[in-house]
């Protein structure tokens, strides 16, 4: 026998099962009711029938008030990095932004030594400069020979100075602080001084390297290619000790278990490079690749030390001594400016796209 409870009193402690509603189904969702789980539900710990639901409270968000959104950076620390940032600022816009700033002035004018000398009015000539630059045959050429080169020397200093950094962790101390100073001294060298001193080695007649190679009285400079190539050496021997030092203190900082687990799974020193170092080592070899892209690009006091202003007939001419060749021994200084300008954005261009392809792979720089 079910005792039923008397009218006006209150319903019995504990869950009380709620029979379907007629049209076939559980109670439907009132409108501004948030309905509960599934499994709360089943469990029959909804209230009683005919109560008024609670009221359902919406946990707010955190960081948004009802005053407004978030603070902008600027608001919350106001002007003081800016100040601390000033005096950086003003000394790369006095050092870069004003140069680049008449480099581009000029490359619209017409300016050679008439207007230096005064003699003559500058008149604007618009991209009449380009015009004229990009109409050269010889241009093409040099900017052919400037990227290839240029590719040759960045993947040689990046191959060279990566080896070495390599070697530097599996020696000991003291051939580790020989190959350190060896390479920091090669840094330090100034370009003029270590290009007359590969000149002297590769001297026909009194170098040690065509006496040991037994290659008699051979000119190195004379051939178009191995002026290159005696160019190049002398390129990356100034230029993978950076390489190395920054390679070698981002391979110290992984942590030592890694290449430990890489030795006993039996990878070879070829495959933790390419699978372990190179990945973890990714934001310093952008650095370093985009640093060497611009150095090689831009090479001038090599090329023209070595090979004599540009070889012979300019067969070993750049972008930088074209520039130079046309802006102060012809006098066209307008003509120097815009392929100032063009190298400048061709060098924008190949480190933009660097890092965007960098960033499509999901690297954090």
């Amino acid at each position: 026998m079910t005792n039923r409870p008397l009218p006006g009193s209150a319903p019995p402690p504990g869950p009380s099962a709620e029979p379907p509603s007629r049209e076939g189904g559980p109670d439907r969702a009132r409108p501004g009711a948030t309905a509960l789980p599934a499994a709360r539900r089943g469990a029959g710990s909804g209230p009683a029938k005919g109560a008024s639901p609670a009221p359902v409270r919406t946990a707010a968000r955190p960081g948004r008030r009802g005053g407004g959104g978030r603070k902008s950076p600027l608001a919350r620390g106001g002007w003081t990095p800016w100040l601390y940032l000033a005096p950086a600022l003003v000394v790369i816009g006095g050092l870069l932004v004003y140069p680049v700033y008449q480099l581009g002035l000029i490359s619209f004018l017409e300016y050679t030594q008439a207007q230096v000398s005064g003699g003559e009015p500058a008149t604007f000539q618009g991209f009449g400069n380009y015009a004229t630059l990009f109409g050269d045959a010889q241009f093409w050429q040099v900017l052919l020979a400037t990227v290839l080169f240029a590719g040759a020397c960045v993947v040689s200093t990046l191959g060279v100075g990566c080896a070495l950094a390599v070697l530097l962790t599996r020696v000991r101390a003291v051939p580790r602080l020989a190959l350190m100073l060896a390479a920091l001294g090669a840094w330090a060298t100034p370009a003029v001084t270590g290009s007359t001193v590969w000149l002297l080695l590769f001297d026909p007649d009194f170098g040690p390297v065509n006496r040991i190679l037994g290659l008699g009285d051979h000119s190195w400079t004379y051939g178009r290619y191995s002026a290159f190539a005696l160019v190049l050496l002398e390129v990356v021997w100034c230029s993978f000790p950076f390489v190395m030092v920054t390679v070698y203190a981002g391979i110290r900082a992984v942590p030592a278990e890694v290449l430990e687990a890489a030795s006993l799974d039996g990878a070879s020193q070829w495959r933790i490079w390419r699978s372990v170092l190179a990945p973890m080592l990714r934001p310093i070899l952008v650095v370093v690749t985009i640093q060497s892209v611009i150095w090689d690009f831009k090479v001038f006091t090599q090329i023209y030390v070595m090979t004599g202003g540009g070889g012979i007939a300019g067969q070993n001419l750049v972008l930088n001594v074209y520039a130079y060749q046309k802006a102060f021994a012809s006098s066209q200084y307008s003509l120097g400016s815009a392929i100032g300008v063009v190298m400048l954005l061709i060098l924008l261009a190949v480190t933009l796209v660097y890092l965007r392809l960098i960033r499509r792979q999901g690297e954090e720089l």
